[in-house]
């Protein structure tokens, strides 16, 4: 029987900056901050200690069976993993995986790092010295993977959460925070084949675990339906243009294995960024969440379930299939989006051509500056004509292209000409944020105002790239890149290969 999750009051504790505190333990303490921000330890979480592998230590796990299980049904199970310095009470209390468990019936497994609350993951810290994080030596995977402790401890949990609960074997998940995102995307390549479904949040895979060193992919299980969220903040790689390709190459891994169509389809809701690839062998979904830090967010949980985990299964033969969903995995039923110098625009999920690429414009001051000028305000130019076909308007234009009409759906006009700020809408004049301006035989407007003004549409500008939609949308950093990728002709399936080698190769021959 599913029940109602609710939200139980914490205890703030701003002045405790600690990543993970152990104050935290077992109390009604939560952490709130823009990477990680916590629930109250939950009651029925408990703790278990036990030999799964057999190699004399015991291993430390934690288990969420929900009050809301039915014991008479098979039951999904999710694995969730801690970040670096964290531990897997930690991971409950940074995730909403407990209010989900009771919503749905579920099983969630938390389990510690079994070294030094480090996982240990491939393609890191693989060269020079011993490498150290707050005062703790990270420790280094072996080269076989067949030999990892930590991967043989989630094979292990895997089977005895099978021993002690009724788990569906069709729906096992796995999900991982920072470098337990790591840890979930190394077990994707090595037993994914035992998953229905991964998501992690955060870190991306370094190159060198993803590819040898002339471009060719390493995968010992196959397609895997997997989820990669993305904090726009996340500042991994170092700045936003290292970290726009460190997510590249990691959408470009999963692409090719599972085999999917590069033009995703896009959906923006409030800070959620969201592209769906469909794949022939299983699908992928992109998350970029603007104005967040390196970390997870709250709902995350919720979000992987809702869009995602839901609909998948993992048949005996291996093959995945994709049911509904509990949301919809789908675009935003209104788009356009511009990138800008890109020759096409996104409208409603199709690639359109455009009459000219877009341009950035400036609205200046120069009055009493003594030759000087301000900048009062920079906007994304667009082809008119264009502008009035996303509005499913008509337009007309003369004067050799300098003064242009187009008429709305609901009966409004609107005139405008080259080098006037102002707009005649029906018989009344209205001031546009900046003036027309006239290139290559036509018109462009400020797709903002368009959008705005006319439509209360929301209208949001990130890293050259606009987004424009019929409901709250805050594109990100990423999702923009993205875009750029998408409007510019570069499909990552076809051009990122090249740029791989070069750095995978530098990296191997480096190590």
């Amino acid at each position: 029987m599913k029940t109602m999750p609710v939200i139980l009051p914490g205890r703030p504790d701003d002045d405790n900056r600690h990543y993970l505190p152990d104050e935290m333990y077992q109390t009604d303490i939560v952490v709130n901050e823009n990477g990680n921000s916590s629930l109250p330890y939950p009651k029925r979480l408990r703790e278990y200690h036990e030999d799964l592998t057999g190699n004399g230590q015991a291993d430390t796990w934690y288990e969420y069976v929900p009050e809301s299980l039915d014991p008479a049904k098979k039951v999904p199970l999710v694995i969730s993993l801690h970040g670096g310095l964290m531990t897997g009470w930690g991971q409950c209390c940074y995730t909403s995986w407990s209010l989900v468990a009771e919503r749905e019936g579920l099983i969630v497994a938390f389990p510690t790092a079994s070294e030094m609350r480090f996982w240990a993951i491939e393609g890191i810290f693989e060269s020079g010295g011993p490498t150290e994080l707050d005062g703790t030596v990270i420790p280094r995977p072996p080269k076989d993977y067949r030999q990892n402790g930590d991967l043989n401890l989630l094979l292990a949990l895997i089977r005895r959460m099978q021993e002690k609960y009724r788990i569906d074997e069709e729906r096992i998940f796995m999900q991982g925070m920072s470098m337990g995102n790591l840890m979930t995307a190394q077990f994707s390549r090595y037993y994914g084949n035992l998953l229905a479904g991964a998501a992690g949040a955060g870190a991306a895979t370094w190159p060198n675990a993803l590819f040898d060193g002339e471009g060719n992919l390493l995968n010992a299980a196959g397609p895997v339906p997997v989820w990669q969220a993305r904090p726009e903040h996340n500042q991994f790689e170092g700045d936003y243009e290292g970290e726009a390709f460190a997510f590249k190459m990691n959408r470009y891994y999963w692409l090719k294995v599972n085999e999917c169509d590069p033009v995703p389809e896009i959906s923006i809701v409030g800070e959620d960024n969201l592209a769906f690839y469909r794949g022939r062998k299983a699908d992928l979904v992109f998350h970029d969440i603007r104005n967040r830090d390196h970390g997870q967010k709250m709902d995350e949980a919720f979000l992987y379930w809702d869009y995602f985990f839901s609909g998948l299964r993992r048949k005996a033969d291996g093959t995945v299939v994709r049911e509904q969903t509990r949301l919809p995995a789908r675009r935003d039923a209104f788009q356009a989006a511009f990138a800008l110098g890109a020759p096409a625009a996104l409208l409603n999920g199709e690639i359109v051509p455009l009459s000219q690429p877009p341009m950035r414009w400036q609205k200046l001051k120069y009055h009493g500056l003594n030759g000087g000028a301000k900048v009062r305000g920079e906007y994304i130019m667009a082809p008119a004509a264009f502008l009035a076909r996303v509005a499913e308007g008509g337009y007309r234009s003369w004067d050799d292209g300098r003064s242009g009409e187009i008429t709305l759906r609901d009966g409004r006009t609107l005139q405008f000409a080259e080098g006037c700020i102002g707009c005649m809408i029906g018989d009344t004049m209205r001031q546009m944020y900046v003036e027309p301006i006239y290139r290559n035989g036509e018109l462009l407007l400020s797709a903002e105002w368009f959008g705005r003004y006319l439509f209360n549409w929301t209208v949001s500008v990130r890293n050259d790239a606009l987004y424009m939609t019929d409901h709250h949308a805050e594109l990100s950093y990423f999702m923009a890149d993205l875009l750029k990728d998408l409007l510019s002709g570069r499909q990552e399936l076809e051009t990122t290969r090249e740029e791989i080698c070069e750095r995978v190769s530098f990296i191997h021959r480096k190590g």
